[in-house]
């Protein structure tokens, strides 16, 4: 379990070189992806979709965009991330046509062929790693129609001292060790567990999500051994905003 910490500049790496065990390790977490489904139903499309243009910011190896597909199948969704062994994952499934997938950063989605409007962004365990979070949540506040949705999906246990010792003693009692064993390197997954402890508490985001203009924000948080630390962030895009 050595090598230098990660930061958040170089997580895409790590991600790129842990990519091929990501999917195994979310599989053991109980909820994992019960939960992206739940907050992916928070978008509230009507139609099932039909006609919407969504955006899966930070994509990763397409949880997130299968959660996507199943609240809103009829939608066209664009997934983009930073990691290109992580999409690599991801195209290696079975999608409908609705759904493409595009490398890119999202500090600079423009570079990378992705352009508004969108009715509705997903974010899932996104802005935290992001080097500057509040730049990137205006622009894809930017990205979105006027009235359009940014459902936020993503750990927050500032707020409550149970949820950072339940934290703290899960990933160092079963989520880095599991890491280590499955990759023989656990500083993807020692940086996970920091960063969640060093992030915004629910009530620090939706703050942060006010900042960056975002309106009606809405915070529920999820079930079983999650509960308090996994969270879900529904905010809007105010129709006079242009």
């Amino acid at each position: 379990m050595t090598g230098d910490p990660l930061t958040r500049r170089n997580v895409p790496a790590a991600f790129d070189r842990g990519a091929a065990a990501y999917d195994r390790l979310v599989g053991v977490n109980p909820g994992y992806h019960a939960h992206l489904r739940c907050s992916a139903r928070a978008l509230s499309l009507p139609a099932r979709g039909a006609g919407l243009r969504l955006l899966d910011a930070g994509c990763g190896t397409g949880a997130s965009t299968a959660a996507l597909v199943a609240a809103a199948p009829r939608a066209e969704i664009v997934g983009v991330d930073a990691s290109p062994g992580m999409l690599a994952q991801a195209r290696a499934k079975p999608w409908p046509a609705t759904v493409q997938f595009v490398d890119g950063r999202i500090e600079d989605l423009a570079g990378a062929g992705i352009d508004g409007p969108f009715d509705g962004i997903f974010a899932a365990y996104l802005i935290r790693n992001l080097p500057d979070p509040d730049t990137a949540l205006v622009s894809l506040r930017a990205l979105l129609r006027p009235g359009g949705v940014l459902v936020v999906h993503d750990y927050a246990v500032r707020d409550s001292v149970v949820a950072r010792l339940v934290w703290h003693t899960v990933c160092w009692a079963v989520i880095i060790p599991a890491g280590w064993l499955t990759t023989g390197d656990a500083g993807l997954y020692r940086y996970l567990w920091r960063s969640v402890l060093d992030f915004d508490g629910a009530r620090g985001f939706a703050d942060r999500l006010r900042r960056a203009g975002f309106t009606g924000i809405h915070t529920s948080t999820a079930t079983g051994w999650q509960r308090r630390i996994v969270h879900t962030f529904r905010a809007h895009r105010s129709p006079e905003q242009q």
